[in-house]
């Protein structure tokens, strides 16, 4: 079934059955706004989920406490699913059916997105988001209901060649991806943006995704001598070994990498290895007192002690299904899946409160900004190395 389990296969069918007879009800008529969520508190991928939990959380309070959506209290409501497709999908079934009102969801990850895609396009009510930053979900017409708090995996890396491009035209690159489909997802797109901007490839490494042996991958790097090497589809390990072994080597490369190895937290126990570590970030740091971040200050009025990117991911997350939803009840449109993401797309110059240090607009299925950070092991934190960089539609 093309992945799908027959556990998977039966859930979707149930759900599909319940839906159908249902009794219709006024969408308008509901007096609250519901978020459900399927999330990723237990297993291996916890670390970002309650992350995210907390910061979707959050906003919701600060947005009740200032009176909720046109006069509408907004809820989230959600379950563990310890980062299981089944169990994800099981969760949706549930809380979709307990509540009718539910037009709002948060998945766990892209496999769970792609899974209930067809079941979004079929029930038309519900706009989804998730974990997941991955490419193949940023397509409108494939993902008509869905979209990304973010730049996907491919524009994060094409991020990244145009900072190089700027800095060094005609660098040599290196890619190094893990093996798997959060690691192969961008290789193909950002090898021919490489060669659109000058950028000359020099090898490809793709090593196992829990790799502890680097010693012959570093050896590919000696020999390809890159100016730069980016790491995709890892969140710490191996890149510490890869950096340790490679500058023990005499190897002169800059190291980048992309959303989920950018935390600060996750490069303090790696110490001066981890020093000038470059990556691609789509919002300001928890730390970031920017004049023009008002939303990072009374994150942290919240949250006296630091937050990582997740919880950034899921505020801000949760601050644009809002916005839709309002700009959605402003119109007089029903609550639905295809009103939400008009409203959503109809988002133009928008501003986070400094989450994102520019203005955004939402056309597609992504936010195809970010910028350049360095960690600096002295300071224990990333550091602003670039401007803001917005990649054309």
């Amino acid at each position: 079934m093309s992945g799908i389990t027959r556990r998977m296969f039966m859930a979707l069918l149930a759900s599909s059955v319940l839906a159908t007879a249902a009794p219709a009800f006024a969408q308008q008529d509901v007096d609250e706004i519901i978020i459900g969520g399927s999330m990723p508190l237990t297993g291996v991928f916890a670390f970002a989920g309650v992350a995210i939990e907390a910061g979707i959380r959050d906003y919701v309070k600060m947005i009740n406490e200032e009176g909720g959506i046109n006069g509408k209290p907004v809820r989230f409501i959600y379950e563990d699913t310890g980062h299981q497709i089944d169990q994800a999908v099981a969760i949706f079934n549930k809380l979709t059916t307990q509540h009718r009102n539910i037009h709002l969801y948060y998945g766990d990850s892209t496999g769970f997105s792609r899974t209930i895609n067809p079941e979004l396009e079929r029930r038309g009510d519900i706009m989804l988001t998730s974990v997941s930053f991955a490419s193949e979900i940023n397509n409108p017409e494939t993902f008509s209901n869905q979209f990304i708090a973010g730049p996907d995996y491919s524009q994060m890396v094409s991020i990244l060649l145009e900072h190089i491009a700027k800095e060094k035209p005609g660098a040599r690159i290196v890619f190094v991806n893990s093996d798997g489909e959060f690691g192969r997802d961008p290789i193909e797109p950002s090898t021919a943006r490489a060669k659109e901007l000058g950028l000359e490839v020099v090898e490809q490494i793709i090593t196992p995704p829990g790799a502890v042996d680097v010693s012959t991958e570093v050896l590919k790097l000696r020999r390809a001598r890159p100016d730069y090497t980016i790491f995709h589809g890892y969140i710490l390990s191996p890149l510490p070994e890869f950096m340790t072994q490679a500058r023990q080597l005499g190897l002169e490369t800059k190291f980048m990498g992309t959303f989920w190895s950018m935390d600060s937290s996750i490069w303090e126990d790696v110490g001066e290895h981890a020093d000038g570590f470059m990556g691609v970030m789509p919002y300001r740091y928890y730390y970031d007192d920017a004049a023009d971040a008002p939303m990072l200050e009374r994150i942290r009025q919240m949250r006296p002690q630091y937050q990582p990117t997740g919880y950034t991911q899921g505020f801000l997350t949760a601050m644009l299904m809002t916005e839709a939803a309002k700009r959605a009840l402003d119109a007089g449109k029903e609550l639905n899946g295809a009103n939400l993401k008009a409203a959503l797309n109809s988002i133009q110059d928008f501003d986070t409160g400094g989450i994102i240090g520019v203005p955004i607009s939402i056309s597609g299925n992504s936010i195809p900004v970010g910028r350049i950070y360095q960690y600096s092991a002295s300071a224990r934190r990333m550091e602003p190395v670039s401007d803001w960089i917005s990649l054309k539609d």
